[in-house]
């Protein structure tokens, strides 16, 4: 069973996978420690991805034209945004609300992929990448990341900086799904490191059977790469699991916590992960034994164990969760739950500790597919949130910040 739907009392939507600054003001308004930005993108915009290099802020969105998808993106300084720049775009890409492009920065370079057709098949499309070299000042645009050459499912991409240039990336990667038996069929994850040139290298399987779409998440600890993404056990069971490189060596799957969430689809709600050196911060979504809920657990080994999870929503969680660490024991966790007849972002500040702070409403949105999953990043000490909005005619891209000393 490739998916399937929960009531709408937990309201969980189980799908199958499927330059120039502005001269205009940035802040608009102000409620509540909550201050609205403009953005550089127009109507029909949505998907947005938010970066940090901790100094500045990079956003990217795809607009619609037709049936042309354009890939954009731009940096924020603080006061104002760089001019909107065209990376890519294609009438034959996979638009997807729950597996949809990324962008990273590194040392002045900037990696990006999107989703592109393969065949007819619904879920039959490639990953495709770009590259921005700052010491060329070039692009290499439209490589594709999997090499296997099956029309299967590719996706659900993470981007991180990787080195002083490169970048690391890690996806799902269906290529052992097709020619086999159904019983056989599985989903894969895989890594590779992409280098400022845009060479593949050191690409590697890191869990032979995982869930079929979720969305997975990477992290730099202070012994290297760390992802995170959900399993899936020859009995169902859909829980978060980890995998890390320690010494040049990939360990084995492990699980952050055993929920034991039975569950025969995918439930398109993945993790979310930050580090800082060797401590972590993980949130994900669960509906083990019929109760949602969205939980935190922090590690201060790299990632080698992982203390109890903290609960932080109020009941019937949704999920689509994104978290930044504030310190090494405090981590910023955004999360969509209902709230009477709407449904909500949260924001709340966990601790390693077990205290969840009263959470501050961003805004409110829509529990259906389309308003996608919320974006959280942190610059100095402000967070910024975006998100899909469905509340005009055509999708728009809305972004709000406040100062970390909102949660004090």
């Amino acid at each position: 069973m490739k998916y399937m739907i929960y009531s709408s009392l937990f309201f969980l939507f189980v799908v199958s996978c499927k330059s120039e600054s502005k001269k205009t003001p940035i802040k608009q308004k102000e409620e509540n420690s909550v201050t609205s930005l403009s953005v550089p993108s127009v109507l029909n915009a949505s998907l947005p991805r938010l970066y940090s290099n901790s100094d500045k802020l990079f956003l990217s969105w795809v607009e619609k034209q037709d049936t042309l998808s354009v890939l954009k993106y731009a940096s924020f300084s603080g006061t104002s945004w760089s001019k909107p720049q065209i990376i890519t775009s294609g009438t034959n890409w996979f638009v997807n609300w729950a597996d949809f492009p990324s962008i990273s920065e590194n040392n002045g370079n900037i990696l990006a992929h999107t989703l592109q057709k393969s065949a007819s098949g619904t879920y039959t499309y490639d990953v495709k990448l770009s590259v921005y070299n700052a010491k060329t000042n070039t692009w290499k645009k439209d490589f594709l990341l999997n090499l296997d050459g099956t029309q299967s499912e590719h996706g659900f991409v993470s981007l991180i900086p990787y080195g002083e240039n490169d970048f690391f990336v890690t996806w799902l990667d269906g290529r052992t799904t097709v020619n086999v038996p159904k019983d056989k069929a599985q989903m894969t994850i895989r890594g590779a490191v992409i280098t400022a040139n845009g060479e593949i290298l050191e690409d590697v399987l890191l869990d032979n059977r995982t869930c079929d779409c979720c969305n997975t998440a990477a992290t730099m600890t202070k012994n290297g790469q760390l992802v995170v993404y959900r399993d899936r056990s020859e009995d169902e069971i859909r829980d978060i699991y980890v995998v890390r490189k320690v010494n040049e060596k990939w360990t084995k799957p492990q699980p952050v916590y055993n929920d034991n969430w039975h569950i025969p689809g995918c439930p398109v709600n993945g993790p979310a992960i930050a580090a800082l050196e060797n401590n972590i911060a993980v949130v994900w979504f669960t509906a083990a034994n019929d109760d949602p809920k969205v939980q935190v657990a922090f590690s201060d080994d790299g990632g080698a164990t992982f203390g109890l999870p903290v609960r932080v929503d109020k009941g019937n969680a949704i999920g689509r969760v994104d978290l930044v660490l504030l310190d090494k024991n405090n981590a910023a966790v955004l999360w969509m739950e209902p709230q009477g007849n709407d449904t909500v972002i949260q924001l709340a500040k966990v601790s390693s500790s077990g205290s969840v702070s009263t959470p501050i409403t961003i805004t409110k949105t829509r529990s259906e597919r389309a308003s996608g999953f919320p974006q959280l990043e942190k610059v100095k000490n402000t967070l910024y949130i975006a998100w899909t909005s469905l509340e005009e005619t055509q999708p728009t891209v809305k972004m709000v910040s406040l100062n970390v000393s909102s949660f004090q």
